[in-house]
């Protein structure tokens, strides 16, 4: 008697054309190769970690990070993008770290901001997360030591500075060892899966300001309420349903709330640079890598021709500046600070001979830090 035919579901194997059967092996083959070859990097990263803990040597060095992912990227034979082997490289890098010892990064919290976004792309996802209330509590934060590095927002491509960080580095102990640029994208988020009923929309002042031309056409009414950070407003809107929050689609999924209207912010090519900031008593000064920034804060007396003095040992030494930003010094006497970044490493001669000239005619001169730079 012939066997009835079975009600049981085929396999998916059964459907899947040799063809691609057999390129699903040879992936599995070599996934289970790469994966023996990072724990063979893992063990190298050990031993090195080891030799640092007898030398007392610092475990994050962003020059030879930077180094790493640069060398590769020039031998990347394609068909991965050269843009994909840095983050993919930082992830590795940052788990070999994590075995020697973890990482503590402090950041404007809570969970979901740009700013977490900011460290985990920077120093990748084994580290251990220090969220803080406020800008003035990550600069605290890593001045005690309760964090390794702090990640502090510094200049917005829509909306220019970020006042309270440039201010703080006034006083601050910690210096720069690198930066991040991310690309921010401003969602509205709420409970309600609809704009009626929107009564408040809470988010940080730079992001309702970013935000300012799309608010006014499709919610003139609402009430624009500032707060601490983006995550803390689509915390909040997950509370109450008249509430909205503009935040990253990360802090959507954190809170459980409707993506309403996506890349709301005015600017499409919106960009957040934010800095990496240490103590130098602690960590030292990252060594030139071949694509280094110096940042400076510099002031000059108030006297007829004192801003050319200051621009002069750069033109003579061919010393770029990249970056130029004035913030008023709160004396009374309509005086300003400089913020400058310069294109270089003091270990070169010519940034070093140019920042000699530069701090002799400088009233205020501080070196903020100097750190590798990414470059495309």
């Amino acid at each position: 008697m012939a066997d009835a035919p079975s009600d049981a579901p085929k396999s998916a194997a059964a459907d899947t054309p040799p063809e691609l059967l057999a390129l699903r092996h040879q992936i599995d083959a070599l996934d289970r190769d790469l994966l023996e070859l990072l724990n063979r990097r893992a063990g190298l990263a050990l031993a090195v970690g080891e030799l640092k803990k007898k030398e007392g040597s610092v475990v994050f060095r962003p020059e030879r990070e930077a180094q790493v992912i640069d060398g590769l990227k020039a031998v990347n034979p394609g068909p991965l993008k050269k843009d994909s082997v840095a983050p993919i490289w930082r992830e590795i890098m940052s788990a070999c770290r994590a075995l020697e010892t973890p990482t503590r990064v402090a950041y404007l919290g809570p969970a979901g901001t740009f700013s977490e976004e900011a460290a985990l792309g920077f120093f990748g996802a084994s580290i251990v997360r220090v969220p803080c209330a406020s800008i003035d509590e990550v600069f605290h934060t890593t001045s005690s030591g309760a964090a390794d590095f702090g990640v502090v927002p510094v200049e917005n491509s829509t909306e220019g500075v970020v006042a309270r960080s440039l201010d703080i580095f006034l006083t601050t102990p910690l210096f720069i060892i690198g930066e991040t640029s991310l690309f921010v994208r401003h969602n509205l988020l709420r409970k309600e899966n609809a704009l009626e009923g929107i009564e408040v929309v809470c988010a940080h002042p730079q992001a309702l300001a970013q935000c300012h031309g799309w608010l006014s056409h499709h919610l003139p009414n609402v009430e624009r309420r500032p707060v601490s950070s983006n995550a803390e407003g689509a915390r909040l809107a997950a509370l109450d349903p008249r509430l909205a929050g503009i935040a990253s689609a990360r802090a959507g999924s954190e809170y459980g709330l409707h993506l309403v209207a996506p890349a709301i912010q005015d600017d499409t090519h919106n960009r957040t640079r934010f800095a990496i900031v240490t103590d130098p008593h602690r960590h030292p000064a990252p060594k030139a890598s071949g694509h280094d920034c110096t940042s400076l804060i510099v002031s000059v007396t108030n006297r007829p021709g004192a801003l050319h003095d200051m621009l002069v040992p750069l033109k003579r030494h061919g010393v770029s500046m990249t970056r130029f930003e004035s913030r008023p010094a709160r004396s009374g006497q309509w005086e300003y600070y400089f913020y400058v970044d310069l294109q270089g490493h003091p270990d070169e001669p010519h940034v070093q001979s140019a920042m000699m000239e530069l701090r002799e005619v400088c009233a205020f001169f501080k070196v903020l830090g100097t750190y590798p730079i990414d470059v495309k």
